[in-house]
């Protein structure tokens, strides 16, 4: 069975170093002779002196000598012994293949070129060892990690093929729990979270103490939108696998519930702590999503840019660079960061966000473009397998069709995704779609997770204000603008719009801004009085004889009431 690929994964690798380096010449004696030139115009090195030592004297001269000689023999020696055995005097570089295993052992992101490098060499191998299944599950499993990060979802159906047959070799109840991981891990890929959760679930009953299953256990719980699965699962991954992979999990969760201080600090420590270029860039890019989530878009560059310096195959830096400019109106390069974005990582939800900009710009045969290749680009995900229905949901819903919106995010709403991401979309379609009093619902559950989304915040402040709930419209929507001035050029000025709307709240504070009390019952008109009555007042009822009333006499009903017994206590 064929499991080549018909593209080389090579076609995106990143650029590689000039060859003007000495160190990267093609031609080893170009490179002793650029090492070897002398720059005459070089400074000597710290702590050298530019004053010429003394003439040494002849029995320093004679013992030099004696030295060298000596030395030479040694040397000489040891290059024939070097020479008879064959090896090298150090050890040996580790190459590409050897440093994306390390990676994958240490559950880091590999770079492009050495993920490319391990991806022919166990073709190769697998070639001619057909029935090696932890070869077959590692070539499945980068086949999955190629494709998440090429966005080419043909590699779907390689990976999916490569799997099963390490599953035919070994089956997974016999110890092949890499070949289920790297099913799970293909299941998130294609965001059937279901399917993820089952084959996850499956190694870590089987495998609790394996680190490696519980990522994409992460991953599953998170799609599926259960926060307290996810949750257990970091702090378990965090137990089994310290260091960057579990502090950067530990970032992404905090960063979920809304916790930005605490993601910032974990994110700093993983990418402070971070040696790899893959994984350093990765931290990096985190950060990068921080700031910009903060409404810091000249922050937001500067990590992003530093992502790409550190590693130039980190291509969803370009997506988020392109964001933080537009925040900046520097739109004549975030227009070109977003376009070579989707050209190395043509994902659907770039071209979104590409063709709203265009829109805002007014550029509308640009923007139609943009939305014609986002649909071109979940059509070919369907058929790879790969379900894409919430970036389509989300753009019928505000540039298409609400109503379709609406049934593609029921669907998944059945399917049990139901992450803050879906309820905020299927809340902002049915408000689209004339139904703002269910979709209330979805939008305030998902601002109940704790994200700090600013888009999450305008939904729901929108829908707030069409129900004519204006008080905590006005909150939210606040909240959106505070959050991040900027998070959409076509909705953030719609936000600061519909707040400007509401006007200011009316003076006197929070209890002046609830509907007024029922007025009280009207008083039951009192009887008029006998005109009697009116010339003298009711005198108390006659004693029984003609002696002062005794003390111990009850008052009339007529007297005053008691005192309170802390009246009656004081002197």
């Amino acid at each position: 069975m064929d499991v080549m690929p018909q593209q080389d994964p090579g076609s995106r690798r990143p650029p590689e170093q000039s060859s003007q380096d000495p160190l990267n010449a093609r031609d080893p004696q170009d490179a002793m002779d650029r090492m070897n030139a002398r720059d005459p115009y070089a400074m000597p090195a710290e702590g050298a002196t530019a004053v010429p030592p003394p003439p040494p004297t002849l029995r320093t001269t004679l013992r030099r000598a004696a030295v060298g000689a000596v030395a030479a023999g040694v040397l000489l020696a040891g290059a024939l012994v070097a020479v008879d055995d064959g090896e090298g005097d150090g050890p040996k570089e580790p190459g590409p293949v050897e440093r994306a295993e390390a990676a994958t052992t240490a559950g880091s992101p590999a770079s492009l070129s050495d993920l490319t490098a391990l991806i022919g060499d166990r073709q190769k191998w697998v070639e001619s060892h057909p029935e090696d299944a932890p070869s077959l599950a590692t070539l499945g499993t980068a086949y999955v990690e190629w494709a998440r990060r090429s966005a080419d979802t043909a590699y779907y159906a390689r990976a999916e093929q490569a799997l099963k047959r390490s599953l035919e070799a070994r089956p997974g109840e016999r110890g092949n729990g890499e070949a289920w991981v790297g099913l799970a891990a293909l299941a998130n890929a294609r965001h059937d979270f279901l399917a993820a959760k089952r084959w996850g679930e499956t190694v870590r009953k089987q495998q609790p103490k394996s680190w490696s299953v519980y990522p994409v256990l992460i991953d599953a719980y998170t799609g599926l939108g259960d926060q307290k699965a996810a949750t257990a699962a970091t702090e378990k991954f965090g137990e089994l696998r310290k260091g960057v992979p579990a502090l950067a999990r530990t970032a992404d969760l905090y960063r979920g519930q809304g916790w930005r201080e605490d993601a910032l600090a974990t994110a700093r420590e993983a990418a402070d702590r971070a040696t790899q270029p893959a994984e350093k860039a990765e931290a990096l890019h985190r950060l990068g999503e921080l700031a910009w989530e903060r409404g810091e878009p000249e922050e937001a560059v500067a990590q992003f840019d530093a992502a790409l310096r550190t590693d130039a195959g980190h291509h969803p830096a370009l997506a988020g660079r392109a964001r933080a400019l537009v925040a900046l109106d520097r739109t004549d390069e975030a227009l070109a960061a977003y376009q070579s974005a989707l050209e190395q990582l043509p994902r659907p939800e770039y071209a979104l966000e590409l063709g709203e900009l265009y829109e805002s710009l007014g550029l509308d045969g640009d923007a139609r473009t943009q939305y014609t290749k986002l649909r071109e680009m979940v059509a070919e995900a369907k058929k790879a397998g790969a379900d894409e229905s919430l970036v389509l949901a989300r753009f019928e819903a505000d540039h298409g069709e609400p109503e379709a919106a609406v049934e593609l995010l029921r669907a998944q709403w059945r399917g049990q995704h139901r992450s803050a991401a879906v309820a905020d979309a299927l809340g902002w379609a049915l408000h689209r779609a004339g139904k703002s009093e269910e979709g209330l619902e979805y939008a305030e559950r998902a601002v109940d997770t704790g994200v700090r989304n600013a888009s999450y915040a305008y939904h729901l402040g929108v829908i707030q204000r069409e129900l004519a709930d204006y008080g905590p419209a006005r909150r939210n929507l606040e909240q959106a603008v505070r959050t991040n001035p900027a998070f959409s050029p076509l909705a953030a000025p719609l936000a600061r719009e519909a707040l400007d709307a509401l006007g200011e709240p009316p003076p006197g504070g929070p209890g002046d801004m609830q509907p007024p009390p029922p007025p009280p019952p009207a008083p039951e008109p009192k009887p008029k009085p006998e005109p009697e009555q009116e010339k003298k007042p009711q005198a108390p009822a006659p004693a029984a004889s003609k002696t002062a009333t005794a003390p111990s006499e009850s008052p009339s009903p007529t007297a005053s009431p008691s005192p309170s017994p802390a009246a009656a206590k004081s002197p």
